[in-house]
């Protein structure tokens, strides 16, 4: 019996329908293995196709390209190199699977399918997958694996099946987004499984970012005891060697990485930066381009994009007019020159005028008011995508998610953008990431050390300058309440005598539901954004945009 045994755990960071790209990666890697004589090198869930394809599953031409590419990258493995563990879509019988394949000696060895589709929040699986039977161990090299996929190990039947079936290691391949406290989950499904079943698991995720999901990595082995045994870092690619050796009671690794995973702001500031970065990244923009107003969205912006990209791929623009005050033209700069990015001033007092000159006859005896505020807005966001049409660098959008939820945006104008690395983040989260942020540089971040962004913005009242004195609390509740209601009405959905009994004001609590309600329509036409929190707007929340639905307080 095989006493021994070498895995490396192969954290990734595939694109998404670059089917070459995505082998290239699995090649380097084998090669790697094989410089450290591994048996078997482990990728993460659907790595053949990136994750998560979507849609792209019911074309049958791709699902057929996944295949031939696991098939070709089968062949190399005739060289008596370490075998491959990969997830691909399997197309059998009319039916596409979330598969993952055993690739070894030249030829696909096993194939086993994933049993539980997830279909609630940003999963949609059923859609678009077939489920797979309960699965049989695979044998390989002495050794009987159970591979059940991401999903399959929160479901404890399936695990459960594996072991009565003579499973002796689990090896769970994963696609799993990070949200701040998805860390624990996965730990503590991942304790319960291995307690149940009675058998080591080693858990494989993917690392990166897809349009709105980020992946954080963070892969880790449990022995039998549930004790961790290997903890591969977080926010990075990796290749890790983990070993194990059979005792009398099973298999248990006895060596692999101690790495420390990064938490709470710090993993919160990380995901907006990678999430950001790899849109960039994998749409093949040249760079970004942002308004840069004086306030702290767009600096803390500024900051992420400067460490996702570089300083030389930024570029920030004053777009001033009569309202916009001395003190945001000096913040605005002193944050540029901290960042070392591009920073230019245009001013668009001619622009509004000639807009105010041409609306003027159908405005006659009409007093000015929203539409003229919103005017210079649209000015900022046409002048911000000219730029970006010129140049090729992607605008981006800085509306936090208190704005996000309260329609305190201008559709056409703030909004215009290509991402928004802020989206998922409330003001007050933003207010302390900017601190956090000048305390230090996150691992892997581009931008320079110290204050990056100046403490006047941080402690001045937000205003959006649109008009004379205005300060974001004229229209919205202090943002410490604001965002204490939200993340009731929207991450926890909860009925709004609940809210009150928070100490909140009944009025106050309608006011927010029903601005909520009112801005669904601008959240439809709002570029995507990194989703950190357990229920963002767009994958996780959906509300129809027509509804009279209100709740009625006692």
């Amino acid at each position: 019996m095989t006493a021994s045994f070498r895995i490396a755990c192969a954290q990734l960071n595939p694109v998404v329908g670059d089917l070459a790209g995505n082998v290239a990666l699995a090649r380097a890697a084998r090669d790697d293995a094989r410089a450290v004589a591994a048996d078997l090198v482990v990728f993460s869930e659907l790595f053949i196709a990136g994750y998560p394809p979507e849609d792209l599953i019911l074309k049958p031409a791709f699902v057929a390209a996944c295949m031939e590419a696991t098939r070709a990258l089968a062949a190399t493995t005739a060289d008596g190199g370490p075998a491959l563990l990969i997830g691909t879509p399997w197309g059998e019988d009319g039916k596409a699977y979330n598969a993952v394949a055993l690739l070894a000696g030249g030829r696909i060895e096993a194939l086993r399918y994933k049993v539980d589709l997830p279909n609630y929040s940003v999963f949609d699986e059923k859609r678009v997958f077939a489920p797979g039977p309960l699965p049989e161990p695979v044998d390989f090299a002495g050794l009987r694996l159970g591979l059940p996929i991401c999903e399959d190990i929160w479901t404890p039947a399936i695990v459960g099946s594996l072991a009565a079936r003579g499973a002796e290691l689990l090896i769970s391949p994963n696609g799993s987004p990070f949200t701040l406290k998805k860390r624990a989950q996965r730990l503590d499904v991942a304790r319960a499984r291995v307690a149940e079943a009675g058998l080591p698991l080693l858990y494989i995720n993917q690392f990166g970012g897809q349009d709105e999901l980020v992946f954080d990595g963070a892969s880790f082995a449990l022995n039998r005891d549930g004790a961790l045994a290997a903890q591969l870092p977080a926010w990075e690619t990796a290749l890790a060697l983990t070993e194990w050796r059979r005792d009398a009671g099973g298999w248990a690794c006895v060596e692999g990485p101690s790495a420390r995973v990064e938490e709470g702001r710090e993993a919160a500031y990380l995901a907006c930066v990678i999430g950001l970065r790899d849109y960039v990244e994998k749409n093949r923009f040249p760079g970004v381009v942002l308004g840069l107003s004086g306030g702290i969205d767009s600096a803390i912006c500024a900051a992420m994009a400067t460490d996702a990209l570089g300083a030389a791929r930024v570029h920030c623009i004053m777009l001033p007019y009569r309202y916009t005050s001395g003190a945001s033209l000096d913040d605005a700069a002193a944050c540029a020159e901290a960042l070392d990015v591009r920073y230019d001033i245009v001013p668009i007092h001619t622009a509004v005028e000639v807009f105010g000159g041409m609306l003027a006859p159908l405005f006659k005896g009409a007093a000015p008011g929203l539409a003229e505020e919103n005017l210079q807005s649209r000015i900022r966001g046409t002048t911000l995508m000219a730029v970006s049409n010129k140049f090729g660098g992607m605008v981006v959008t800085t509306g936090n998610k208190s704005e996000v939820s309260a329609g305190y945006a201008t559709l056409y104008g703030d909004m215009n953008g290509g991402f928004n690395p802020i989206k998922d983040l409330y003001k007050t989260q933003v207010f302390a990431l900017s601190r956090f942020r000048n305390e230090r540089v996150p691992k892997g971040c581009l931008g320079p050390g110290g204050v990056v962004i100046p403490e006047n913005i941080i402690t001045k009242a937000p205003t959006a300058e649109l008009r004379e004195n205005q300060t974001d609390q004229d229209s919205l509740p202090p943002y410490d309440a604001l965002d204490d209601i939200l993340e009731c009405l929207v991450d926890r959905e909860e009925p709004l005598s609940a809210v009150v009994a928070r100490g909140h004001a009944p009025e106050t609590v309608k006011k927010v539901e029903r601005l909520l309600y009112l801005s669904e329509y601008k959240r439809r036409q709002a570029a995507p954004g990194v989703k950190i929190t357990e229920r963002n707007f767009g994958r996780d929340r959906r509300y129809p945009i027509v509804n009279r639905f209100r709740e009625q307080l006692p």
